[in-house]
This record gives structure tokens, sequence and C-alpha cells, in this order.
């Protein structure tokens, strides 16, 4: 059956049946899809952070270290738990962060809990509890990652990023919706939130609007339109058969203009801009981009997350003076030459990536 003709079905169903209209959605996505490219970047923003201003005598550091290896299971990691040993030490040995105010969620049982979906949920809101301007915090996940269908439209490739908890198959995963509703919305000016995803799909996992280049500026990408005017189509034609005339014309008008558009900026969309744009200065550096998967590799012998790896290795490198724009090199250099994955670095406010990476 074609293309077309399933669409046609599928109106016919949804004309009788409203609530199936994600049927069509889904079938869309999966077939034309939002796809996106990079093109050229924007100029980085002249404005900087003034979190270092913001710290003082009574401020806290507090820190979360998520591993799960999936002991025993077919979808089992070798290096997780080692990275959360490695990332921890170095957060202690190299920015003074207290053991009594870090908190460790592995599957071997010797961590503070388990990291099933209720317990990361939990801790991730102990880790914003009570923040105030001048803390830093820390979390760094490593474990499974994953997508499911978007169930808001807030995503330009129809997809959610998740994590995947050690009960996964039986609680579910979780999203990029839920982690940025928890650990970024809330987050007063002038708290700061370092995260470190090294998992597969992880570029947008905690839905900030910025995403940088490694020469600083701003990454630019277009949306192709398809997808969404599609929807529009399939809409109009609902309401051409429930006989909403208005409708039908406003939404086929729309569809047509979409068709004949040429694709939509998209480098840091208008629609995440006002929705997700944080007051708290919150960096994400991933392990890959949202379509990639991530490496659990073997470097040295040892088992490893790559992109943790790659992290303590860039500042062994550099010490701690090291640029956020720096530190992306780095890290995008030290994958190029084993793997091809590509970090990503994002963040919840605009930021000058000449400034010094701090924790």
């Amino acid at each position: 059956m074609s293309f077309l003709s399933k669409i046609s079905n599928f109106v016919k169903d949804v004309a009788e049946n409203p609530e199936h209209l994600q049927k069509i959605d889904s079938f869309i996505d999966e077939h034309v899809g939002s796809k996106t490219k990079n093109v050229t970047a924007a100029p980085a923003p002249t404005e900087t952070w003034n979190h270092t201003d913001a710290h003082n005598e009574q401020s806290a550091k507090k820190a979360l270290f998520i591993g799960i290896n999936y002991f025993n299971s077919s979808a089992e990691l070798r290096g997780c738990i080692k990275d959360v040993d490695n990332l921890s030490h170095f957060v202690q040995e190299k920015y003074g962060f207290p053991a009594s105010s870090m908190r460790k969620l592995t599957d071997d049982g010797a961590g503070y809990g388990l990291p099933t979906r209720s317990n990361i949920l939990e801790n991730m809101r102990w880790l914003v509890q009570d923040a105030k301007a001048g803390d830093s915090l820390f979390l760094h996940y490593s474990g499974h990652g994953s997508q499911q269908d978007d169930k808001d439209g807030d995503e330009a490739d129809g997809k959610d990023e998740t994590i995947c908890p050690v009960d996964y198959e039986t609680a579910g995963m979780i999203t990029d919706d839920e982690m940025h509703a928890i650990l970024c919305a809330p987050l007063p000016a002038g708290v700061k939130l370092t995260a470190i995803f090294d998992c597969c799909h992880s570029g947008s996992v905690l839905d900030l609007p910025f995403t940088y280049s490694i020469d600083g500026n701003l990454q630019v990408h277009e949306q192709d339109n398809r997808a969404a005017t599609a929807k529009k189509l399939v809409r109009a034609g609902l309401d051409f058969i429930r006989g909403d005339s208005a409708s039908a014309k406003r939404n086929f008008t729309d569809a047509y203009s979409g068709f004949s558009a040429p694709p939509a900026p998209m480098a840091v969309a208008d629609h995440a801009i006002e929705k997700q744009t944080t007051k708290g200065d919150i960096v994400l550096l991933s392990g890959c981009q949202d379509t990639q998967t991530s490496a659990d590799a073997v470097i040295d012998g040892t088992a490893t997350g790559a992109m943790s790896y790659a992290f303590i290795a860039a500042f062994k490198e550099h010490s701690t003076d090291i640029t956020y724009q720096e530190l992306l090199r780095a890290l995008r250099g030290f994958m190029l030459s084993k793997y091809s994955q590509v970090p990503n670095l994002s963040a919840g406010r605009a930021l000058r990536m000449d400034v010094k990476f701090s924790l």
C-alpha cells in the first residue's frame, strides 16, 4: 500500500476515532520525518555568565553520579560504574566537592541506592533542592540512552531523548522533558549545573536551547518542513470531512505554504528559546549527537565510557585552566581519533565559549 493510500485510510479512521490521530503523526514522522542538518554558524553572544561573581563562603557544592552496567542482561555494559568512580574522584580532587554532598547510584549495590527510575528521579530532585545563587551542582550519567516518540511536539525530529534506569523494562525510561522539568526549569539565577551524559542519543537530553560549535559560535540548523506540513494537510482533510470548512481552509493554506517554503532556521528555535531558556547557568556535555550511539570502550586495558574518559583526559592535558571552547575541541579531537561519535555542548542560557570552565 502506498504512503498516500495509508494516509487516506488513517484519515477515515480518525474521522470516526479522533483519539487515533497520534497514529497518523507517528506514521508521518517515521516515513517523512523532520530532517535537520547543520548550516552556517551564528555569531557568539556578547554577554557572558556572572556565575563566578555569585560564589561566596556560603555557597554549596553537590554532585550526583549514576552508573548502570545492567548486570546479567542482554544490554549489559562494562564501564559505567567505573566511570562513576573516576568522575566522583575527579570532582572531589580537582574542584573540592565534599564527599558528604555526593551521591552515587550504581547497580552493584555499593552506592547510595540502586539506579531505578524512582530513585533516579528522587535524587535528581535532591540535587537541585534548596539551590541558591553561588551553588555549584554536578551531574554525571553513564548508562544506556535511547529515544521514544515525542508526545508534546517540542522535538524537531519527533523523538524525545531518554535515559534507561536499571528497571526501564518495567518502570519505563526517563525522558528529556522530565529531566528538564526537574533539573533545569526550577534553578534560580546564579546557580551553576554542569551535567555529563555518557550515553547514546544524548545530544539534547536536557532540552537546552543553545548548542555550540568548536569555534565558539552557536550551531545553526535547518529543519525540513515536510513532516509538519503533511500533518497540516491531514488535519485539513479531517476538518473537511467534519464539515468545518473554515478550519479546513486554514490548515490547507498552512500546508501549501509549508510545501513551498524553504527549510526553517533552527539554530536555537524560537519556541525553544521561549520555553527552555533557563535562569540558572546550565551546561550539558553529552557523549554524542541525538542520532548517534556512544561507545562502551576499553581504553588502556580498562572498561570505560568513551566520553567520561575523554573528559578527564582533557584536564590532564590542560589542567583546570581550560575554556569551554577548548574543552569541546579536546573532547571532539579525542573522539575523532578513535570513534565516530561527536560530543555536544549545550547551555540553558547564551554563553561565550571563551569563558574558563569551572565547577
